[in-house]
């Protein structure tokens, strides 16, 4: 993505110490604003018309597509909205006000999409924080970092799911260079929102979602994020509460990355078994994000 270098891809044999095969890292919480999500709104933006730019942009979010939309746009000197769940993270939502975006905070995620939509009809751009062919391909480019990065070609490649979009751009850009190479995506057991979108054949709404990992929080799949999903993911498993908590907390001891939650449940699923490994097999867990606010931190530890 534009203006973007690579984040690390490292070996991690202290966190990985236990499972068969060898363990490396995508780094993404290392990206301007901590996570994954400056890839597609960067992509966005580069690909939007100047009539979608220039007429200002919302967006929903729980926070880590908030603040890369916040930076991204910053930096063009365009304005940009963020609707915002009254429960979202303090920190993320403080990050997105302090990089110059508009943030309101109303009741829940379904709230949020109402207000957003309101904005959009008076006349301001939506930008998803997800479902957009735009924001899947910018997700993408991490998929052909892992490809160029790792120094054996990965067995299977281990990715969060919130909305579905990390893990329809990597899997496609994996695919289509290595159709071999397993994707497998994780979600929380409180928001299997994907999976319940598969088992319909159609996305679907969830009447709610509970799970620490906020940042996968989000009730619906997307028109194409299900499509392309179905297309490049080839298994998706659920972790439970105390699964995800365990691995979040061997990611920051073990493996000494500041992640949250949300961002640490790909490992948690290696290290919970869930995403069997078998000797001399190499896996790539995608580390998507690290803005934890202190509060969560001290209840992990």
């Amino acid at each position: 993505a534009e203006r973007l270098a690579p984040t690390p891809l490292v070996r991690a044999d202290d966190l990985g110490a236990d499972l068969a095969g060898d363990l490396y890292l995508k780094c993404e919480l290392l990206q301007p604003t901590g996570s994954f999500k400056p890839r597609g709104a960067l992509n966005w933006l580069a690909n939007a018309s100047d009539a979608e730019r220039g007429a200002g942009l919302v967006t929903v979010s729980a926070g880590n597509h908030a603040t890369a939309l916040a930076w991204a746009a910053g930096s063009r000197g365009l304005p940009v909205t963020v609707v915002m769940p009254a429960d979202a993270s303090p920190l993320k939502a403080e990050s997105a006000r302090a990089l110059g975006a508009t943030v309101e905070l109303i009741g829940g995620i379904d709230d949020a999409w109402a207000r957003a939509r309101e904005l959009e009809a008076s006349g301001l751009t939506l930008v998803p924080p997800y479902d957009d062919p735009r924001i899947i391909a910018g997700a993408g480019t991490m998929g052909l970092e892992i490809l160029d990065q790792c120094p054996r070609v990965p067995d299977v490649v281990v990715c969060c799911v919130g909305g579905g979009g990390m893990i329809s751009g990597v899997g496609l850009a994996l695919k289509q260079a290595r159709p071999d190479i397993r994707v497998v995506g994780v979600e929380p057991a409180g928001a299997p929102t994907l999976a319940r979108s598969w088992a319909a054949g159609e996305p679907v709404t969830l009447a709610s979602t509970d799970t620490i990992a906020a940042s996968l929080g989000a009730n619906r799949a997307g028109r194409w994020t299900h499509a392309v999903s179905r297309q490049v993911v080839d298994e998706l498993v659920a972790l439970d509460e105390p699964q995800i908590v365990a691995g979040t907390r061997a990611t920051l001891t073990r493996g000494r990355l500041h992640a949250e939650p949300g961002g640490a449940i790909a490992v948690a699923a290696l290290l919970a078994g869930r995403v069997p490994l078998a000797a001399g097999q190499t896996a790539v867990a995608i580390v998507s994000g690290g803005n934890m606010d202190p509060s969560l931190l001290r209840d992990l530890l």
